[in-house]
């Protein structure tokens, strides 16, 4: 009979620490291995995803550059332009003014291709270069006066801005070339709005060359985007 209970209890000692090993990993009071480490992302899975930062970069690129030329060189404009006798804009006036002008920009742009784009108390105009030169041509393209024309209107209409006009080009040719292009567009320009009645002390004119791009440079339709002239509107203030 001892010898059978003996046998008895063997056999079940033997089945608890068989289940023992099964279950923690090891026998039962000793410590279990640590669990695995799960793979970590990577700085890009981390954050946005390639395609939201596509996205995102897409929509940053398409506004206007606006203005180039600085604060320095408005606010001399703007007392210069005080001093010849045209009104300055305070507080509420001034949004409102820029409200019926960016208004009656837009009404006068539509269908010609050109861009109204409002960035605070600024409006900018963005000419795409096909429509507004010939290529590798600084003289403005003769069917795009019309369009000038009702640009130059609308300034004279609204009289109590700095106009800075800038020109753009795409990368191809050199940065140089690029450049001296961007300014004779620019100037070419505003001799014209010059001529049809927008104050000489108003025009403030630039040269950014190949920049700020608003597309990428790698497709003929990109570097057409970027061959460009853009018109700032800046309120003068008191």
């Amino acid at each position: 009979m001892n010898i059978q209970r003996n046998l008895v209890t063997a056999a079940v000692l033997s089945t608890l620490l068989a289940a023992c090993a099964t279950q923690g990993g090891g026998y039962y009071g000793s410590t279990p291995p640590p669990p695995q480490q799960q793979p970590q992302p990577e700085p890009e899975q981390a954050g946005m995803s390639k395609t939201k930062k596509g996205a995102w970069i897409g929509a940053a690129v398409g506004v206007a550059a606006g203005l180039l030329s600085g604060g320095d060189a408005t606010e001399r404009r703007q007392r210069a332009l005080v001093g010849a006798g045209v009104g300055a804009l305070a507080g509420g006036a001034i949004g409102n003014y820029q409200d019926r002008q960016e208004r009656a920009l837009r009404e006068r742009m539509a269908g010609t291709g050109v861009g109204v784009v409002r960035q605070g108390d600024n409006i900018t105009l963005s000419m795409p270069g096909n429509v507004t030169f010939a290529f590798n041509d600084a003289s403005v393209q003769s069917q795009f006066y019309p369009v000038l024309d009702d640009v130059a209107r609308t300034l004279t209409e609204y009289n109590q801005t700095v106009v800075e006009v800038a020109g753009h080009t795409d990368n191809l040719g050199s940065d140089a070339y690029n450049q001296d292009l961007s300014v004779r567009r620019a100037n070419s320009v505003a001799a014209y709005l010059a001529s049809h009645g927008v104050m000489q002390q108003r025009l403030i004119t630039v040269g950014a060359g190949e920049l700020h791009p608003i597309a990428s440079n790698a497709t003929d339709e990109g570097r057409a985007q970027n061959r460009r002239v853009e018109i700032t509107l800046v309120p003068v203030k008191g």
